[in-house]
């Protein structure tokens, strides 16, 4: 497999490329952001690992480039000391997962096997046709394959989006708060401004709702946070 490596920290870099190749990767290293986006136009790889402060193009308008070419390789983002509102920009902007500086190189290395193993398995699981699926509203949610389908469009969600759909979903009917959405979904424990959430909320009453504007699916309960309702008959 072929991961690129996008990281303006030499020392840092060339440690990652060492343990890469130990673990039989090939690993191709971009120090800015303008040379990740020349790599990536040329070459297919198997997963990025994106440091997000970058000379020039940031790691944020790398992983927005990206996705916004629909190009969905999972992306490891790194990020000094876990900030908290990098990490959710760095969700807002594709990434699949992240990982705080400074680190482990034995944790670095589960959590991007992690990442290729979800891919492994949405790919096999495709390939036979078999599909974690919810139907709301007349749209299909794909839970394996990471899409929200719509008569004939088909919307790429990202892993974050996919998470949250399905933390809203399995807690049908019961309020959540957004500081329980930062720590369960994504892991976040710091203190943050949870008003970030909202921007997913957003995006999934843009996917899922006849009228975002006035959401009967995905619901605000003031002072606490969002329900989830399915629109569905339960039995009497």
């Amino acid at each position: 497999m072929k991961i690129l490596v996008v990281e303006d920290e030499k020392h840092l870099a060339a440690g990652l490329v060492f343990n890469l190749e130990a673990e039989g990767f090939e690993a191709v290293v971009a120090e800015t952001g303008e040379a990740a986006l020349e790599h990536l136009g040329a070459e297919a790889f198997d997963a990025v690992v994106l440091d997000i402060m970058l000379p020039g193009i940031s790691g944020f308008d790398v992983a927005a480039w990206m996705r916004g070419r629909e190009d969905f390789t999972p992306i490891l983002m790194l990020t000094a000391m876990g900030r908290a509102e990098d990490v959710l920009q760095g969700f807002e902007a594709g990434t699949d997962d992240y990982l705080a500086k400074p680190f482990d190189l034995n944790i670095f290395l589960a959590r991007l096997n992690g990442l290729l193993r979800r891919n492994h398995w949405a790919r096999e699981k495709n390939a036979k046709s078999v599909a974690d699926t919810v139907e709301i509203n007349g749209k299909t949610i794909d839970f394996t394959n990471l899409e929200l389908r719509s008569g004939g469009e088909t919307i790429h969600l990202t892993l974050m989006e996919i998470r949250l759909l399905r933390y809203l979903i399995d807690h049908e009917g019961s309020p959540v708060s957004r500081k329980t959405i930062l720590e369960d979904v994504w892991g976040l424990q710091e203190d943050t401004d949870t008003r970030a959430i909202d921007n997913f909320i957003v995006r999934l009453r843009k996917y899922l709702e006849v009228d975002p504007a006035n959401p009967t699916i995905v619901r605000t309960v003031r002072g606490v946070g969002y329900k989830f309702m399915i629109p569905h008959q339960r039995p009497e």
